[in-house]
């Protein structure tokens, strides 16, 4: 049991300080590139911090251990779990640490054309998701036919993201690093080169972090005689979302709404298009009570967002409002 403890929590350092790495490195590619902080925290920043809950289901499918059923189930709820770890609890604790700044009536104040795109996207591709769960794969061409309509709606919202980024540049929301990039310090310039190889190192420790993570993950399953599904529905979002919400911490904590925010919805839309495409293809992707509870959260918890985003931002209690799906989640599953 230690051992497998302390698998989990030296894996999870390790995926910290990558995305760490990564974010930054992307930060000042976004400065150099010239692009919006939207593009920068929902196509950036958020593919950087998304990759190690991405990892972890991509690697259970098709380099896990030679036990499929736990293989297929890690994938499935590291899958639904991080959109819907994103949607409450991530949103819920960005919230809280403004909460004695802001007061509960203060407004967290993101770029609004582009949240309400981020959401958009998001509510449309996990409806998507949900009803390919009741499409039994006995069916032949339908269930391909939804994934390959989430890796389109995927490609859409890349494309208009990018169309947006000009006009909100030349109005002041360019991409600006607030901190020196890591391989910088050590004396090395500033350039492409150098933000590419910090990238790729980035990338290498979290691939190297996820693979040890579903190793922990399947132990401790086996140890209490506990369904891999459920440890990562739990246990995965929480540990590796937690980029997601420090750099959305900080970042709202510095006025920086929109890159705070643009972090955890463009990560929302990622995970909730490609990689529920993937798990449609290549898992059995069923309405178990776990996983469809989780679904209708998610999108009880994304549409809550949408229903608040008010021309001035959203009030802060709301936002911690998001909290409460979380843990009514956590009932369900528990007690069923």
């Amino acid at each position: 049991m230690t051992l497998y403890l302390l698998e989990l929590g030296g894996m999870l350092i390790i995926i910290l300080i990558a995305a760490e790495l990564f974010t930054n490195a992307l930060e000042h590619l976004g400065e150099k590139l010239e692009i919006s902080e939207g593009v920068t925290g929902s196509l950036f920043a958020a593919l950087g911090t998304a990759l190690p809950e991405t990892l972890v289901p991509l690697l259970a499918l098709f380099a896990g251990t030679a036990n499929i059923n736990a293989n297929e189930e890690i994938g499935v709820g590291a899958i639904l779990g991080a959109p819907l770890m994103l949607s409450t609890l991530s949103t819920c604790l960005m919230a809280a640490s403004v909460l004695l700044r802001r007061g509960g009536g203060g407004y967290v104040n993101p770029e609004r054309n582009g949240f309400l795109r981020d959401l958009h996207f998001f509510l449309f591709a996990f409806l998507v998701a949900a009803v390919a769960m009741y499409v039994p794969p006995e069916t032949g061409y339908w269930r391909p036919v939804l994934s390959a309509v989430l890796v389109l709606t995927y490609l859409v919202y890349i494309a208009l993201t990018l169309r947006a980024s000009r006009q909100l540049v030349e109005d002041g929301n360019g991409t600006e690093a607030d901190d020196v990039m890591f391989l910088s310090r050590t004396g090395l310039p500033t350039n492409m080169l150098t933000i590419n190889i910090q990238l790729l190192i980035g990338l290498g420790l979290l691939v190297f972090g996820a693979e040890g993570f579903i190793a922990g993950i399947q132990g401790v399953s086996e140890l209490f005689g506990v369904s891999a599904l459920l440890l990562s529905l739990l246990i995965i979002p929480i540990a590796t979302e937690l980029p997601e919400k420090v750099n959305s911490i900080l970042w709202v904590r510095r006025g920086k709404d929109t890159l705070a925010f643009a972090n955890i919805t463009g990560a929302m839309v990622f995970q909730g298009t490609l990689l529920p495409a993937i798990g449609i293809l290549f898992t059995p992707w069923q309405p178990r009570i776990e996983v469809l509870s989780g679904v209708l959260i998610t999108l009880l918890a994304a549409l809550w967002l949408r229903l608040n985003a008010g021309r001035n931002g959203l009030r802060v209690w709301a936002l911690m409002g998001n909290g409460v799906f979380y843990f009514l989640y956590l009932y369900i599953t528990l007690s069923s």
